[in-house]
């Protein structure tokens, strides 16, 4: 028997599962269709046990330095097994949190795969929902009044890279892991691959990382590119900037050979696994899209500034949709989407004001655009920087490297951007982000108190410093 719904949600993922919810809220009928478990990939190959196992790597990394804080501690050593057993742990907390905001929400769950239906018996209009059920029970049909689609993405490979889960990993593999590899290649130095060399390196792993664009890191600031090269290399993990992957020349032979294109030359990097890191792909095949008006672009879904598709009673979140892949990001999508559908006459998103992050060791955090971007974009610019080896709190952690910088319009004083790299900044970027949802100025994030000793000072002094009036440099 089919059941109507105002709201179903292909994808229970943090971006479907917090629409959902937020459905529910607003007193909208409303169903999520999952074919794996809530949470998606955020909670269970992405996220949360990525930073389980960094937070592990910089707990034996600082142990291992424990006598620098007059703590003798002897011989350190990594039980992986016990990594592995915490992560799965904390998966498993949150995943039942999830599952019993549905059931607080009222919201119905049907775990299997789900597909867009064009005009049939049950609708005129694309959008019924079969419900293909992972316990083999006869499928499902739903009929929605609106749909979202956020089913996500998966790792992304390149070809002659194919994953086998063996010898050549991407994140999913890699999270799976029952023995840490004595090597590893990493192709990508973006965001995934920065994370895993730092945490890999952390765990005594002998990394490399071999990325295409001339620095790694190549979205961020190009100071904080710079200070993150420098700080990757005095962990030891080798970094080669400018080269290109030579597929062809992937041997697996108890381990990994492959060579690629540096300045001019050809260069051979052998390893006992390599990791691609190069991106994700976005989760549009079989779902139903081709039953519909809706446009896919470069493999992504295309919509409004409310998510609508050409289908106006079907929308489209997350990473799904391209543009900035993270979580945060998926959720207030959703939020947006539902509200629209709603009748709540929500802002569009403003993708200016997301907070990004990168949780190496030491951290990355930024919110607005870049001091060369800001240039580009016909800003005369002011800047303001902070090194942590100034901050009391920093050096009574122990991890002083890094900074804040401030990038504001010398004409507006309105901030621009806001970088950061070192200890704990992906929780204190959240200050810049609220300052410039207000369009705040430095002179009131500078006259903003910042409690003594707090790493939070950085960011008062690199407001001040934006003209020139730093206290403590």
């Amino acid at each position: 028997m089919a059941q109507e719904y105002d709201l179903v949600i292909l994808g229970g993922g943090t971006g479907g599962y917090v629409a959902a919810i937020r459905a529910s809220q607003l007193g909208l009928k409303t169903a999520i269709v999952e074919k794996g478990k809530l949470g998606g990939t955020c909670l269970h190959n992405g996220c949360i046990p990525s930073k389980a196992l960094l937070r592990s790597a910089e707990v034996f990394a600082t142990a291992k330095r424990s006598e620098d804080f007059g703590v003798v501690t002897g011989d350190v050593a990594v039980n992986f097994g016990k990594v592995q057993e915490r992560k799965n742990k904390i998966i498993d907390q949150l995943h039942k949190g999830v599952q019993h905001l549905m059931k607080q929400g009222k919201i119905d769950v049907y775990e299997g795969l789900g597909r867009i239906l064009g005009p049939s018996i049950f609708s005129p209009m694309p959008g019924t929902i079969s419900v293909e059920m992972n316990n083999g029970d006869d499928n499902e049909m739903l009929i929605p009044k609106n749909v979202i689609v956020a089913t996500g993405s998966r790792p992304r490979t390149l070809p002659g890279l194919e994953i086998d889960g063996e010898y050549v990993l991407s994140s999913d593999e890699a999270l799976q892991l029952e023995a840490l590899p004595s090597s590893i290649i990493i192709v990508g130095g973006g965001v995934i691959g920065i994370e895993w060399a730092s945490m890999l390196s952390d765990f005594g792993v002998e990394v490399t990382v071999i990325e295409y664009a001339d620095r790694i890191i190549p979205t961020e600031d190009k100071e904080i590119s710079k200070e993150m090269q420098r700080l990757m290399k005095k962990k030891g993990i080798k970094l080669v900037t400018s080269a290109k992957v030579l597929s062809e020349t992937l041997v697996k032979d108890n381990g990994v050979s492959i060579s690629a294109e540096v300045k001019g030359g050809v260069k051979e990097f052998k390893a006992e696994k390599l990791l691609v890191s190069v991106g994700r792909q976005a989760n549009t095949e079989g779902i139903g899209l081709d039953n519909t008006e809706i446009q896919v672009e470069k493999g992504f879904i295309t919509t409004n500034k409310f998510f609508q598709t050409k289908e106006s009673h079907i929308y489209a979140i997350g990473d799904v949709i391209g543009g900035l892949q993270l979580a945060h990001v998926a959720s207030h999508e959703g939020i947006v989407a539902v509200e629209h559908i709603a009748g709540k006459d929500p802002s569009p998103f403003d993708y200016n004001l997301v907070s990004r992050c990168i949780y190496s060791n030491p951290e990355v955090s930024s919110v607005g655009i870049t001091e060369d971007q800001a240039k580009e974009n016909g800003h005369k610019v002011k800047v303001g920087k902070f090194s942590f080896r100034a901050i009391g709190k920093a050096l009574v952690f122990g991890e002083s490297d890094g900074f804040v910088k401030i990038v504001a319009d010398e004409e507006t004083n309105d901030i621009l951007g806001v970088h950061m790299i070192g200890p704990h900044v992906t929780d204190m970027i959240t200050e810049a982000g609220l300052a410039m949802v207000l369009d705040a100025t430095p002179w009131e994030i500078a006259h903003t108190i910042h409690p003594h000793p707090t790493l939070s000072e950085a960011i008062g002094e690199a407001a001040l410093a934006v003209d020139g009036k730093a206290i403590h440099s």
